[in-house]
């Protein structure tokens, strides 16, 4: 039986836990999910005592970096990006992974075939870099619109292949011209930009963001005739990926996408 839960803070806003108990009722599986909010800096105490009788967890906001120094072995992958989303119990040694970068990958997969050739990313955080990851390629170009220029090194590091470019906190115009466009802010901080939309963008808006939606941003971006994809795709995507590790299992993807993206209303 699963038991698992989504960790962070704050917490209560989550999907995570409808997400997940329905798509165990979808697959038939027994299992709960819910949610604990566990603040900056309680992870590691969290984790001490539940190695008896958990699963594993998802990790939200602030946990994601905390996450890499309270479990037993960390993922190659999360090492680079230096940002993991999934424990996993392995007979009582925690596991940590990422499935945002493959989240980012299939929800985008979704609505395009193309690898994107030019990507903007604005933000520079965990998410920034699990974004990074997933778009990696000889053939893109990633740009990062941010404001902390002491991400910039772990930005580089989470990408193997792309060349990668840092563009100051305002409006650009290739933010109009490229092929996608993800913002990984919180929510709110992509405002004071959403003004300077003014023409009809070439690319998809792809927000990591679902609460509150439509965000600004998106809202200026699909008024311009602009695609837009939102954070409730990412959230199915990852959290199918994250059932795979629980059950150990291989799943229906394109079965439980459909139900997934249904049972949210996406």
């Amino acid at each position: 039986m699963i038991q698992a839960a989504v960790l962070g803070s704050p917490i209560a806003h989550s999907l995570s836990p409808r997400l997940h108990n329905a798509a165990y009722k979808f697959l038939g599986l027994a299992g709960t999910y819910s949610s604990f909010d566990v603040a900056s800096g309680t992870l590691h105490k969290f984790l001490s005592d539940k190695a008896n009788s958990w699963t594993g967890f998802s990790l939200t906001m602030p946990l994601k970096e905390e996450a890499l120094d309270c479990v037993d072995f960390i993922d190659p992958l999360v090492l680079r990006i230096k940002s993991g989303n999934t424990i996993v119990n392995h007979e009582g040694a925690w596991k940590l992974f990422s499935t945002d970068v493959l989240g980012f990958k299939n929800a985008f997969n979704f609505h395009s075939s193309e690898q994107p050739a030019s990507v903007v990313i604005i933000g520079s955080g965990a998410t920034a870099r699990a974004a990074a990851a997933a778009f990696d390629s000889h053939g893109t170009h990633i740009q990062i619109i941010h404001r902390n220029s002491d991400r910039e090194d772990s930005m580089k590091n989470s990408v193997q292949e792309s060349p990668i470019t840092f563009s100051p906190w305002k409006f650009d115009e290739k933010i109009l011209k490229a092929d996608l466009v993800i913002n990984t802010t919180p929510k709110f901080v992509l405002d004071e930009l959403a003004t300077s939309l003014s023409s009809k963008p070439s690319g998809i808006f792809f927000d990591a963001l679902y609460d509150p939606w439509p965000t600004q941003f998106a809202h200026e971006w699909s008024g311009h005739a602009g695609q837009v994809i939102s954070g409730l795709e990412l959230l199915i995507a990852q959290g199918i990926e994250q059932i795979k590790f629980f059950t150990g299992k291989e799943l229906p993807t394109p079965e439980l996408l459909s139900f997934l993206r249904k049972e949210l209303s996406v």
